[in-house]
């Protein structure tokens, strides 16, 4: 039998993602005239996909 790679175990919980979304919003509105907080609002929303 050859020798097969583990599966990678998983680095966030399900929970992890609501809670760095509920973070990356809060930030979003803090920094809201910031030209980067287009990117951290590109990221809140990748992150409501995943969770």
């Amino acid at each position: 039998m050859p020798n097969e790679p583990q599966r990678a175990r998983a680095v966030f919980s399900t929970e992890d993602f609501g809670l760095m979304k509920e973070a990356v919003g809060a930030y979003v509105r803090q920094i809201a005239d910031d030209p980067k907080s287009a990117k951290f609002s590109n990221l809140y929303h990748r992150l409501g996909r995943v969770g």
